[in-house]
Formats: structure tokens, sequence, C-alpha cells
């Protein structure tokens, strides 16, 4: 089997798992707020990476090391992923995965800052592009100022801040350590702020719910192993537009589950944060 068809694959995998997250957090927010699915899916998936590393034979990577980092980089990725499940809840599903594909653009224009790494002529181009694909997908009206898509923008720049995080732990920290901190210190924070947002109350999922919480902290550790097995396989030019066909299957089970239209202006502006990506992507590797 060639390498692309094994990280496409691994795409339909990933794809699944992220598709299985979005319907899973809209289920289970009629029940538990952003701060409570948080701290659930988190003790998942502390059981997961604890016993896959101990079997694994790599818990002893654990250490202290950079602990500081850990805590913003996961301090960001808290912040957008409890932005992305309140956007599930208020905007289309479809709407909501095209503005999170903006994420590399903001890592395009955030890396200066925190990686030291200079900005090409064609990652300024790219980023004007995907700008103008967000202002298609989310069509702001300073009138009717819509929360659910600040949200959606708003997440997409706390994962690249969490990507370029991660790419400085990565040069010395092992993928058990970044997850073990990365469960660890997210159940923190969402005991922390679903007590604060409660009243010192926590809503225990229900008999029912309880499935739907578990459902989201292992897809949400599968879609990334996925993803990150993807793009070991093949390069980030074969892996992206792979990963795009996550907008027309959301799209789709909107429409199906939830009579959600499909919205033609989402595709183009999407189109427009494809292209952008893409065209960084392939011409930054032949740079």
């Amino acid at each position: 089997m060639n390498s692309t068809l094994t990280a496409a694959l691994w795409m339909i995998g990933a794809i699944v798992a992220f598709t299985s997250m979005a319907v899973a957090g809209r289920v289970i927010s009629v029940e538990l707020n952003t701060f409570e699915i948080m701290f659930y899916r988190s003790l998942t998936g502390i059981v997961i990476v604890v016993s896959v590393a101990q079997f694994a034979g790599t818990i002893g990577q654990i250490g202290r090391n950079h602990i500081r980092l850990h805590f913003v980089r996961n301090l960001c990725h808290f912040a957008g992923q409890n932005l992305w499940f309140f956007a599930l809840t208020v905007i289309p599903l479809a709407q909501v995965f095209a503005l999170e594909f903006t994420t590399p653009i903001w890592v395009i224009l955030l890396s200066p800052l925190f990686l030291q790494e200079r900005i090409t002529v064609i990652g300024l181009l790219s980023a004007a592009l995907g700008f103008i694909g967000i202002l298609i997908v989310a069509r702001p009206d300073p009138a009717t100022l819509d929360l659910g898509i600040l949200a959606g923008a708003a997440c997409a720049v706390c994962f690249a801040l969490t990507a370029i995080f991660t790419r400085k732990l990565t040069r010395t920290e092992s993928v058990t350590t970044i997850l073990f901190y990365l469960t660890t210190l997210q159940a923190g924070f969402g005991a922390i702020c679903a007590l604060i947002y409660g009243g010192g109350q926590m809503t225990l999922p229900s008999v029912t719910g309880l499935p739907w919480v578990v459902l989201i902290g292992i897809a949400g550790l599968v879609a990334h192993f996925c993803l990150t097995q993807a793009l070991r396989i093949a390069p980030a030019s074969v892996v992206m537009p792979i990963d795009f066909v996550r907008l027309p299957v959301i799209a789709v089970v909107g429409m199906l589950l939830y009579d959600e239209p499909i919205d033609a202006l989402v595709f183009i502006g999407a189109g427009l944060i494809f292209a952008a990506n893409y065209i960084n992507i392939t011409r930054g590797q032949r740079a």
C-alpha cells in the first residue's frame, strides 16, 4: 500500500472522529456546560493516555521540564476548545468547521512573535486570501453581532497558539509528556471553571449522557492521533486537502440531523481558506 493511500485511510479516521466529537458535543450540551464537557472529556483522556503509556513503557518519560510552557499551551487549547463547543451549539456545524480551518492562517501571522520565524511574501498573500475567505464565511454585521461567529473565529486563534507552543514543546518533550499534561491540566482547568460557573456545583452526566462524554474524550484523542499518523506518512500538501473533506461531511451531517441548510457561501469562503493554506504549504515546500 503506497504512502498516499495509507495517509488517506488515517485521514478518514480523523474525519470520522472529528465529526463524531462535534455531534456528541452538541448532544451533551443540553445537560452540561462547556467547562463540564471539557472536565469529563479530560478525565477520559487521562485514563487512555496513562493506560497506553503504561502499556508502551513510556510512562517514565513524563517529567516537569517546561511546565510553564505546558501550562500556557494547554490554557490556549482549553480556551479554544470551550469556544469551539460553544460555537457548535449556536451556529451551523459547517460554519464552525470552516472558521476552524483558518488556524494555519493565524499560525503564519503569529509565528514571528513566538517562534521568531520570518513571514514570506507567499505567507502574507496566503493570509490575505484566507482573511477574505473568513469574511465570506462569517459575513460579519456590526448591527447583529453573532457571538457564535466570534467564538468560532476566536477558537481558531487559540488553536493556532496551541500549535505554535506545541511545536516548541516537541523540540524537547515526548508525545507522552505532551498528551499527559494536555489531559491533566485541562481536567484541572475544567473543574475550576465549572465550579466557579456553577456556584460550587458541578453537574454529573446522566446515564444517557455519559456515553456521549466518553465518545468526546475518545474521539478527540483518536482524531489527533490519526492526523499525526497521516502527517508522518505523507506531506502536508497531500494530507491537508483530505482534511478539508470534513467540511462537506459535517454540512451533510448538519442537514440530516439538524435540518441546517447547506450554505453555498460557506463553501466558497472555505474554498478560499483552503487555497490560501494549500498555496502556503506547497510554495513553502518548494522554497
